[in-house]
């Protein structure tokens, strides 16, 4: 698949991105009336259970903005193919087998393109269709989800939050979800030891300066994709949105501050993080798969504006149902986006990675590495670097391979522990009560999990990898590959057509069409 041409680009936005999902039937508009209050939510976690189409709900009770939408985990892939439906959205083959697809987006974030700057014109920048200032910005005239019974309140939690660095002209993208209080306040869950946090805490708090802030919520594929990548500190995101797209990612200026957002978002909260101001934020049942509590304090987040596209779509994340059982947009897109991005930060640190992947069923908990070396020092120097890298605080667990392994296997990684990694030898702890930690594992107590006044942690864990790599000797080809072709010409003269294992395998293609006759 080559990217050189770039003929095919990102969808512009979230909703011409779900036109194409409703042109291949992979969206169903759901166009009975339901409420905010758990419904949507219920109807996304049951189509995220069967890996159902993606649920557009057109019609939403208690909303003032006419026409508002909500649409539910918009980026979730299939249990078996997480990075499908990002795929679909950055313009890539929606069939393409695992490697073919980290292999496109490595080629896309490698080659980044200026963003451009857009007159604040609806026609130019459709994010500005509607502009509410003052007292008629009011959050809860949006019809924002109450996702899990139990959680602290209702949430925006899949958006780009955008802060500028006070000292430089660096600007910001990261994802950090809002717990919304009233019309004109929410609280934004800010962990230290991540980029906007440490901006936050270490230079606008201590300035006592109000942090300018905004929430672009329903940004364009190529957008929200790189609001969840490890992109380096002081690098211009907008640049690699411009690389997935393709093509110029458009940015108009902010109303009340000199912030420069999306132009085709469907939604921006514009304003600020007050200096020592604190609204409670959770407990909301997180990634991992539980509620995660308890309620703690959190900056305090104030709106000076609201604009918005005409019946305005907002997107949200059905979270904790990505462990173990099925996906969400979290969970695909740590596969789909932050796995590809990971690679290319090892290798341009120097390391030998074929393939760095959150593991499918706890993304942002555990990964598999591989590689092409077995040295016992190289792998430990390898994990060091990845544990004390910051965009690696929440991973606990690394899997090192062999570079043969795809690591989006699920069997062939179980395989390669089970025959490779020895339990005396090849199982190490690392960092012993001296690595950071991101305070949401259900295994910490409350203490652990943060300061109740600053609502961030202190704590310090252990990690561990295993080295399950071993020699290609020790990988004795059962069968060729020409008897493996040979089988492959026989299944489709019988006409059996057989799929790759766990949809993940990398497949020759060309072979398999070959001897399919062109079929897939």
């Amino acid at each position: 698949m080559s990217e050189s041409d770039r003929r095919v680009v990102s969808e512009p936005s979230l909703r011409s991105y779900l036109d194409a999902l409703d042109d291949r039937g992979d969206l169903v508009r759901v166009t009975e009336e339901l409420s905010w209050d758990l419904e949507a939510s219920a109807v996304a976690m049951r189509a995220g259970d069967r890996d159902g189409p993606i649920p557009l709900f057109e019609h939403v009770r208690g909303s003032d903005v006419p026409g508002a939408r909500l649409v539910g985990d918009p980026y979730r892939g299939s249990q078996r193919r997480p990075w499908d439906r990002i795929a679909t959205a950055l313009g890539l083959p929606a069939d393409a087998d695992s490697a073919a697809y980290y292999d496109a987006m490595l080629e896309r974030l490698t080659d980044p393109v200026d963003p451009v700057l857009v007159d604040a014109d609806p026609e130019d920048a459709p994010c500005k269709e509607v502009v509410r200032t003052g007292e008629e910005a009011r959050l809860l005239s949006l019809p924002w989800p109450y996702i899990h019974s139990g959680d602290g309140g209702r949430y925006s939690n899949l958006h780009t939050l955008v802060v500028p660095d006070p000292d430089s002209e660096w600007v910001d993208w990261s994802t950090h979800r809002m717990m919304i209080h009233d019309d004109r306040q929410g609280s934004v869950l800010l962990l230290a030891g991540e980029q906007t946090p440490n901006l936050y805490y270490y230079k606008y708090e201590r300035r006592d300066e109000p942090m300018p802030a905004a929430v672009v919520v329903g940004a364009e594929p190529a957008v929200q994709c790189t609001s969840v990548m490890w992109i380096p500190t002081g690098s211009d995101e907008a640049r690699y949105a411009g690389g997935l797209r393709g093509a110029p990612v458009e940015l108009v200026e902010c109303e009340t501050n000199d912030l420069r957002v999306p132009a085709n978002a469907e939604l921006v909260v514009e304003g600020h993080l007050l200096p020592e101001e604190r609204l409670d934020e959770g407990p909301f049942g997180d990634y991992f798969g539980y509620m995660h509590g308890p309620r703690r304090s959190m900056p305090a987040f104030r709106v000076d504006a609201i604009t918005h596209r005409e019946s305005p779509i907002i997107p949200f994340c059905v979270e904790g149902m990505g462990v173990g059982y099925t996906e969400n947009t979290t969970s695909s897109m740590e596969v789909g986006c932050v796995g590809p991005d990971a690679t290319l930060g090892l290798r341009a640190a120097g390391f030998d990675v074929v393939r760095c992947v959150p593991w499918q069923f706890t993304p942002r908990t555990a990964y598999v590495v591989a590689t092409a070396t077995d040295d016992p020092g190289t792998l430990h120097e390898l994990a060091n670097f990845i544990f004390t890298t910051w965009g690696m605080l929440h991973i606990d667990f690394f899997i090192f391979v062999d570079a043969c392994v795809d690591p989006l296997d699920t069997r062939a990684v179980f395989e390669a522990i089970a025959l490779h990694a020895d339990p005396d030898a090849d199982f190490h702890q690392f960092g012993v009560e001296t690595m950071p930690k991101v305070p949401l594992n259900i295994y910490q107590t409350p203490d652990e999990k943060g300061d109740a006044q600053t609502g961030t942690s202190k704590a310090k864990t252990a990690k561990a990898y295993i080295d399950a790599t071993g020699s290609e000797e020790a990988r004795p080809a059962v069968v060729s590959e020409s008897s493996r072709a040979r089988a492959r010409e026989l299944l489709s003269t019988a006409g059996v057509v057989a799929a790759p294992r766990g949809g993940t395998e990398r497949v020759d293609l060309a072979s398999d069409a070959s001897a399919s006759g062109g079929e897939r």
